[in-house]
């Protein structure tokens, strides 16, 4: 009879059979995707895109900065220190996101003078 006694189930296996079963995998990420609110993106007027060029021309590395930009349908707002500024290619680079210029609709901080 010894020899049909199965040895102990550590803790961690036995825990797993006790996790929550998510028979649907990814589908509470896909009703959220779906509850998202798509917006088209902003024509900027003549003004305001004069205005944002006069604040890239302010905004050196390492300014700590708020910039608003369109990204996949929506408007996205990212605060953190600025680590590249592109001109050639047209991005900035802030907190590791990198925001190509014509997505901007707002830049604001402490550093500018408009």
């Amino acid at each position: 009879m010894a020899d049909k006694i199965r040895p102990k189930m550590d803790r961690a296996n036995r825990a797993k059979q006790f996790m929550p079963f998510d028979a649907l995998k990814g589908f509470q990420e896909a009703l959220a995707e779906q509850e998202r609110i798509l917006v088209p993106k902003k024509e900027l007027s003549e003004e305001r895109q004069v205005e944002l060029d006069g604040k890239l021309h302010q905004i050196h590395k390492m300014d700590v900065i708020t910039a608003e930009f369109f990204r996949d349908g929506e408007y996205v707002q990212v605060t953190g220190e600025v680590s590249r500024i592109d001109e050639a290619c047209r991005i900035l680079k802030i907190a590791g996101i990198g925001i190509p210029f014509d997505d901007l609709s707002d830049l604001q901080g402490g550093i500018f003078k408009i």
